[in-house]
C-alpha cells in the first residue's frame, strides 16, 4: 500500500485544509456588491493572467517579464480579497501551474504537485514565518522548528517516478494533478539516473525537481539558434521548457539541460524524518541535489542566507529568482498541511526584479578610447533594479546577431545590481505586432566620429576599431575622461561632460535630433598632451582663452520641467553681461588646481592614464614596482617586460607597440615638461616584509582604501592579487567580504582581519 511516512508524534494534529484562501471578513460587506466596472476590471485581469499563463507554461514564450506578471497576479489577488464573491473555482488564483499540452500524453501524479506562495518583501516573509511558527505552537508539537533554505531555480518543474530504483516515468507539473509525459526526453538528461544507486531502495518514490539550463549553456544555445536562423529564447527557463517539450528526443539530447531535485511526492518505504535528511539519501542514490541549501535554527540566519545569495546570485551555476524557505521536519510539514494551491510549510521569497521588458528604439555605436566601436541599445526608459535605464551595451556586431535582436523589438533587459545593463534578447512572440516593423541593425563601415573606415585591430578580431587614434574626436574624449578617472589621475572636476566640452564642439540642435545631444568636433584641445597646459602653475594663456568660447547645448526649463527648447550656453565660463565680464566658473578654477595636484600622482597612475591597451591598475602597479621610472619601462625589452609578474607577453607587446608611436612619446614629453611625475621615489625605510608573498584583499577595511591596501602590499615586495588560488598566501577580509572569502575558506588559506593585516605588513608573518 502506497502512503506517506507516518508521523510518530501522536500529539500533533493536522489543521483543517481550507479549500481556498480568502480575504479577512472585514474586507467587504454583503451590501457592498461590486459595480459593473469592478466586474469588468476583474474579468479583464483574469483573462490577462490566463493569457500570460498559457504563453509561459504551455507555449514557453512569455509575453511579459516575471515582474510584470507578478504585479498583474497580485492585482488579481487584491481584487479577489476586496470582492470574494467574484472568486470562482476556475480562477487562476485557485489553480496550480498551467495547462496540459495536447501534444503530450497526460499522466496523473500519484501525489499532487503544489505551487508555492510568493512573498516580495522581508516584512511579508517575516509575517509568514511568524504565522507558521504560531501554527506549530498551536498544534502542540515538541520538535524544534528548523528551517531549510535553498535557492529558487528558474527552471521547469518535473516529477520523476521510480519503482524499486528504476525510472519508469517523467512528467511536467502541468496543472498539479495531471502532467505531460516527457519520459523519453528526460532520459536524455545526463543528471537523471535511469537506475538509482545502492540497495534497500524505496518500492515507489516520486522525486520533484527543476530542469534548467546553466547560464553559460544558455548563451551558447542562443548563439547556436541564431546561427541556424531560428529565434533565440527569451530566458533560460523558457529555453529549458522548450527543450524538454521537444517531440524529438534527439533535439532534447542536444540541449544543455541539467536538473536539481528539491522534494518528494508519494513515497513507499522511505525512512527519513526531514527534508535535509532526505537530501542526503537522494544524493547517495545518485540523484543531483542542489549544493545551494542550508538548514538553520532562526529567522536571522534565514535573512543572512537571503542576503548572501542576493549578493552572489550571478555567481551561481544557474539563474535564480528567489529563495525557498521550508519547514525541515516532515512531521511538522504534514501537520501544517496545504491550502488548495500551496503548502503551509513552504514559501518563496522573490528578489526584487532584475529583468523587465521594454522597447528597443534604436541601436547606435559608441567609439571608445582605444578605438573599439561598440553597439549599444537605446530603449524606452524603464525602471529595473532600482534605477531608470534607457541605454544598454551590445558589445559588438556578432553579439547583436547572436542575441537575435532587431530595432523595434520588445526586449528583455537585465540589470544585476550595479552591473552595466544588458539586453538579454527579444520577445519574439511580440515581433509581428510591432509598429513600425522591426529592422535589422547594420554595423557602420566608417567611424561615426571622424569618418575613417573601420577595421579589426588585427586578423581574427571580432571587434571593429577606428584606426585614427590620434585625430578621432570620440577617442580623444574617452581618453581624457579615462585619464581623469579614479583609477588614473583622479581629477574630480574633469568628468565625462567636461571631457566632451574640452575635446568636441557642439553638434546640431538636439531639438532637431530627437532630443539627443550629439557632440561635434574638434574642441579646445586636440590631444591629451595639451591637458596640463591648463594647470594653475603651468598655464597656456592662449589655450585658456579658448575655454571662454566653449558652448554646450542646455534644455530650457520652466517650473522645473524641460521645454524641448535648447540653447547654447558657456560651459567653462560664466555668462558675461555689460556690467560683469565672463570669468572662469568655480568648477573651472577647481579643474586648474586639480590638474596641478594630479602631477604628483605615483607612476602607476600615470601609466593607467596613458590608455595603453591591456594596461590596467594591476599591470601598472607591477611595472612601476619593477622599473620605478617611465624611462625604465620604455627602454626595457619585450622579454624583460613580459617577465614581470602580472604583465606577461600580451601586455609586454602592447607596451612596446605604444612606445613606438611618435605622438605617444610627445604626450609623455609634454606632461614631463609640465611637471607630471615620471618616476617613483624608493622609500628605503619601508622594509620588504612581503617579498615572495601573494595577498588578496576583499571587503572594506576601516584604515585602508582598496588602492591603499594594494599599495601597502606592493611597496613591501608582495603581490596584491585580485583572485584567490592555491598560490595565495593570505586573504585579508574586511566588511562585506564575498566569494573570495568563501574560496579562501574552501582552500584552507589563512584569513586575516585588519589587525592581522597590519601585523603582516610590519613583520611578514602572523
Amino acid at each position: 500500500m502506497r502512503q506517506d511516512r507516518p508521523v510518530s508524534t501522536a500529539e500533533i494534529q493536522p489543521e483543517e485544509t481550507a479549500p481556498e484562501e480568502t480575504a479577512p471578513a472585514e474586507a467587504w460587506q454583503p451590501d457592498q456588491l461590486p459595480s459593473e466596472a469592478v466586474r469588468e476590471e476583474y474579468q479583464r485581469v483574469v483573462d490577462e493572467v490566463r493569457r500570460h499563463r498559457h504563453a509561459y507554461y504551455t507555449e514557453d514564450a512569455p509575453l511579459i517579464s516575471d515582474a510584470e506578471y507578478d504585479a498583474l497576479y497580485r492585482h488579481l489577488e487584491e481584487l479577489e480579497a476586496l470582492h470574494p464573491e467574484l472568486v470562482a473555482n476556475d480562477s487562476p488564483t485557485q489553480e496550480v501551474g498551467g495547462e496540459v499540452s495536447a501534444a503530450f500524453t497526460p499522466v496523473r501524479h500519484l501525489q499532487r504537485m503544489y505551487s508555492l506562495e510568493d512573498v516580495f518583501s522581508l516584512e511579508e516573509l517575516q509575517a509568514w514565518v511568524e504565522r507558521a511558527t504560531a501554527s506549530v505552537a498551536r498544534l502542540g508539537g515538541d520538535r524544534p522548528l528548523r528551517w531549510l533554505a535553498e535557492v529558487k531555480i528558474d527552471g521547469l518543474a518535473v516529477n520523476l517516478l521510480y519503482r524499486n530504483g528504476e525510472l519508469v516515468r517523467a512528467a511536467t507539473r502541468g496543472d498539479g494533478t495531471t502532467g505531460e509525459d516527457i519520459t523519453h526526453n528526460a532520459l536524455t538528461i545526463k543528471d537523471i539516473p535511469t537506475r538509482l544507486a545502492g540497495s534497500n531502495l524505496p518500492a515507489e518514490l516520486e522525486i520533484r525537481g527543476e530542469v534548467f539550463i546553466a547560464t553559460s549553456g544558455f548563451r551558447e544555445l542562443n548563439e547556436q539558434m541564431v546561427a541556424e536562423g531560428k529565434a533565440p529564447f527569451a530566458n533560460p527557463r523558457n529555453a529549458a521548457a522548450g527543450s524538454l517539450r521537444q517531440k524529438d528526443p534527439a533535439v532534447t539530447a542536444r540541449r544543455p539541460l541539467s536538473m536539481f531535485v528539491h522534494g518528494l511526492g508519494a513515497r513507499e518505504g522511505l525512512a527519513a524524518g526531514s527534508q535535509s535528511e532526505t537530501y542526503a539519501l537522494l544524493r547517495g542514490w545518485g540523484l543531483p541535489v542542489s549544493p545551494y541549501f542550508q538548514v538553520m535554527d532562526s529567522f536571522e540566519q534565514v535573512l543572512d542566507f537571503i542576503g548572501h545569495f542576493g549578493q552572489h546570485r550571478h555567481d551561481l551555476l544557474h539563474e535564480i529568482d528567489g529563495i525557498v524557505i521550508k519547514v525541515d521536519d516532515f512531521g511538522l510539514q504534514r501537520a501544517l498541511g496545504h491550502t488548495s494551491r500551496v503548502p503551509r510549510w513552504a514559501v518563496a521569497y522573490k528578489y526584487p526584479p532584475e529583468e523587465v521588458h521594454t522597447k528597443l528604439l534604436d541601436i547606435r555605436v559608441n567609439v571608445g578610447r582605444t578605438g573599439r566601436v561598440t553597439p549599444y541599445g537605446v530603449m524606452e526608459p524603464v525602471k529595473v533594479a532600482g534605477s531608470t535605464v534607457e541605454m544598454a551595451t551590445l558589445h559588438n556586431q556578432d553579439v547583436v546577431k547572436a542575441k537575435g535582436v532587431m530595432i523595434g523589438d520588445i526586449v528583455v533587459l537585465r540589470k544585476a545590481g550595479d552591473v552595466i545593463p544588458e539586453i538579454v534578447g527579444p520577445v519574439v512572440a511580440l515581433r509581428d505586432a510591432q509598429e513600425p516593423k522591426v529592422r535589422e541593425f547594420v554595423m557602420p563601415a566608417e567611424c561615426p566620429s571622424c569618418g575613417t573606415p573601420l577595421a579589426p585591430g588585427k586578423e581574427g578580431d571580432v571587434d571593429l576599431r577606428c584606426p585614427n587614434a590620434r585625430s578621432c574626436p570620440a577617442q580623444l574624449t574617452q581618453r581624457v575622461a579615462h585619464l581623469a578617472g579614479r583609477g588614473a589621475f583622479d581629477i574630480e572636476a574633469l568628468g565625462e561632460e567636461a571631457a566632451v566640452a574640452l575635446t568636441m564642439g557642439p553638434g546640431p540642435d538636439p531639438a532637431e535630433n530627437g532630443g539627443a545631444v550629439a557632440p561635434g568636433g574638434p574642441g579646445v584641445i586636440t590631444t591629451e598632451a595639451e591637458l596640463f597646459d591648463l594647470a594653475a602653475s603651468h598655464p597656456d594663456p592662449e589655450l585658456r582663452a579658448r575655454l571662454a568660447d566653449v558652448r554646450v547645448w542646455r534644455e530650457k526649463r520652466s517650473k522645473g520641467q524641460g521645454t524641448g527648447v535648447f540653447e547654447l550656453v558657456p560651459y567653462f565660463y560664466t555668462r558675461g553681461t555689460a556690467k560683469k565680464p565672463s570669468v572662469p566658473t568655480a568648477n573651472t578654477q577647481k579643474l586648474f588646481e586639480e590638474l596641478d595636484k594630479a602631477k604628483s600622482q605615483p607612476l602607476w597612475r600615470v601609466l593607467v592614464a596613458l590608455s595603453i591597451r591591456h594596461v590596467g591598475p594591476t599591470a601598472a602597479r607591477a611595472l612601476a614596482t619593477a622599473f620605478r621610472t617611465m624611462d625604465g619601462i620604455e627602454n626595457a625589452t619585450e622579454e624583460q617586460l613580459a617577465h614581470v609578474d602580472g604583465v606577461g607577453p600580451t601586455i609586454a607587446a602592447s607596451l612596446k607597440e605604444w612606445f613606438a608611436v611618435d605622438w605617444h612619446r610627445e604626450i609623455l614629453q609634454r606632461w614631463k615638461d609640465a611637471g607630471v611625475r615620471m618616476a617613483d621615489e624608493v622609500d628605503e625605510s619601508i622594509p620588504r616584509t612581503l617579498e615572495g608573498l601573494t595577498v588578496v584583499v576583499t571587503g572594506s577595511l576601516e584604515g585602508f582604501s582598496r588602492d591603499e591596501a594594494k599599495e601597502a602590499i606592493i611597496i613591501r615586495g608582495g603581490k596584491a592579487s585580485g583572485s584567490v588560488s592555491k598560490n595565495t598566501n593570505y586573504v585579508v577580509a574586511g566588511e562585506n567580504a564575498g566569494s573570495k572569502l568563501d574560496k579562501a575558506e574552501q582552500l584552507g588559506i589563512p584569513v586575516l582581519d585588519e589587525d592581522g593585516f597590519r601585523k603582516l605588513l610590519e613583520t611578514g608573518t602572523v
